[in-house]
């Protein structure tokens, strides 16, 4: 009688408060998850936590000192990874920027390569992160931080200057776009540590280049990169 009463209990819940996976719409996944199995199975993974030299750390080869580099999924138009992408960085869904952000330490972690200190999300301008709600780059922080037990420093570069959008702009001009755009509140905060800079999506990695040379003049710092996604520039 009681799971015949907490399947009746169940279904009410599905049909007023549904809990749907973030990829695909099925319902048929537990609580504790935004993501269902198949989706989770079709995500596109690099493996670039495991392999030194992977195309993430080559593209700064000659541009930043880098510890290690990876991005967790390839990023592709109209693909799985975009929709989840748009559905969290637009559309507001930080739970399931955590759970990303979650998923992105687990194998972090388990490479052995990204023995880090302290976690610092790539800023947003004053202007764009209130016109959005929230920075994702820190959402991915406060994820990663839930596995890794690692601080997170979220104001500790700044972005002073509002940027016109990168996304429709060539190589060159992202590197334009981006030159002298941040600022580093207190070197000494990060001195002698290994920084581990976060994003959502890598691209020509204008952006990422710009902010981590402003966070290595602390002294003696370390860095490292990791981003949800890798895309072709």
């Amino acid at each position: 009688m009681r799971s015949f009463i907490n399947e009746i209990g169940e279904s009410v819940t599905r049909l007023f408060f549904p809990h749907v996976c973030a990829g695909c719409r099925t319902d048929l996944l537990p609580r504790s998850t935004l993501l269902c199995l198949r989706c989770m199975a079709d995500m596109p993974r690099t493996w670039f936590e495991e392999s030194p030299h992977n195309p993430v750390e080559k593209k700064f080869w000659g541009r930043l000192p880098l510890i290690a580099a990876t991005a967790q999924y390839y990023y592709n138009r109209e693909s799985l990874m975009q929709h989840l992408i748009h559905q969290f960085k637009y559309g507001g869904d930080k739970s399931l920027g955590l759970q990303l952000g979650r998923i992105m330490g687990k194998e972090l972690k388990a490479s052995g390569r990204f023995e880090v200190d302290v976690l610092v999300p790539l800023p947003l301008s004053e202007e764009k992160e209130r016109r959005r709600g929230f920075n994702q780059a820190f959402v991915l922080c406060q994820g990663i931080a839930d596995v890794m037990r690692l601080p997170v420093f979220e104001r500790i570069v700044t972005r002073p200057l509002f940027t016109e959008t990168q996304t429709r702009k060539g190589r060159i001009d992202r590197w334009r776009n981006m030159e002298g755009k941040f600022c580093l509140a207190d070197t000494r905060q990060l001195a002698n540590k290994h920084i581990l800079l976060v994003d959502d999506v890598v691209t020509t990695g204008a952006t990422l280049e710009a902010c981590g040379s402003e966070i290595l003049k602390a002294q003696n710092a370390r860095l490292s990169l990791a981003t949800l996604c890798y895309a072709s520039d």
